[in-house]
């Protein structure tokens, strides 16, 4: 299945601006307050945030950090880690050296007590000590269904480490360059589930970040070969964090496309409209986490796709 019903998310107990990571993602801001207001804010948020999905029948598995790691973005676990229906665990390098503390085997301990099946872990993170990244569902966009994989390449995404998990996985690589303008200059995005998001039926992708003409028709060809509605936003709706979305199951079986409130009120009208078409709409306000650090709604689900024992 393309998508699924449980998630994994983090509660921060330490969330801030983190400086590591701020150095080539350029959606974070400094909000000049205090960090212990700024994680207690964070904490609403995310509290918030998954009552709404439990209250639309989405399944979350919420686990507390740990203070004495000192790891800001741990509310963001789909870098370093993803759950397949394989029963196949991947554990990620990591660029910044304090989210690579964020790895923590005993959250596999405690999908496996929900009744998860894990069978194997594969872990890349010997591919720090060459500096080489790949940084989980961030950089990587799974087709599921047509075994396809989408990937903007970055400091954060390397194109030897992604073409070695598409062979690990058995998927047909779909490799660009995504840029946003920065002072002026055309600089690579972080990672790819900013400026796109896959769905069972459609994709919400910000086009005119691949610069690149060839690369753009290939990832367009590759989208409607699929059969895939393309939903296209701009640039602006991107900072917006209009492109960090993910579509999940609830109650009854009931599709959702979840994103954060300030990325809805950034959609215009027939943009909304095509979305609801294939699914309903979930939103929650995530201003704090969005300006510190940086990701959205969707950089804070892990995607738990194991099998049940």
């Amino acid at each position: 299945m393309q998508i699924t019903n449980t998630i994994l998310m983090i509660r921060p107990v330490a969330f801030r601006m983190n400086e590591q990571t701020a150095v080539n993602n350029y959606f974070q801001e400094d909000l000049g307050s205090k960090n212990s207001e700024i994680n207690t804010r964070a904490q609403a948020e995310f509290d918030a945030f998954v009552k709404v999905l439990r209250d639309h029948g989405v399944k979350v598995v919420t686990i507390n950090d740990q203070l004495e790691t000192d790891t800001p973005d741990s509310i963001f676990p789909n870098n370093w880690v993803s759950f397949h229906d394989s029963g196949t665990v991947v554990i990620y390098p990591m660029f910044a050296p304090n989210r690579r503390k964020e790895r923590r085997e005993d959250i596999f301990a405690i999908l496996e007590k929900e009744g998860f099946r894990i069978d194997t872990v594969i872990d890349y993170t010997a591919a720090e000590e060459e500096g080489v990244f790949l940084e989980g569902t961030g950089s990587i966009l799974k087709d599921r269904v047509n075994q396809k994989a989408y990937c903007a390449l970055s400091e954060r995404a390397h194109e030897a480490l992604f073409i070695e998990f598409c062979e690990d996985f058995d998927c047909f690589p779909v490799i660009f360059t995504a840029n946003q303008t920065v002072n002026g200059e055309r600089l690579p995005i972080y990672h790819t589930n900013v400026m796109m998001a896959m769905a069972e039926t459609f994709v919400v992708i910000c086009l005119d970040t691949i610069d690149d003409k060839k690369e753009r028709k290939n990832v367009v060809e590759h989208l409607k070969m699929d059969g895939r509605e393309i939903i296209p936003i701009t640039e602006g709706q991107m900072h917006h964090f209009a492109g960090n979305m993910l579509q999940v199951i609830g109650k009854n079986g009931k599709r959702f496309m979840v994103m954060s409130s300030q990325a809805y009120h950034s959609l215009r009208e027939d943009q909304i409209q095509a979305i609801e078409k294939h699914c309903a709409i979930i939103h929650s306000p995530l201003e704090t986490i969005e300006t510190c650090g940086g990701g959205s709604a969707r950089c804070m689900m892990a995607e738990v796709f194991l099998p049940k024992t």
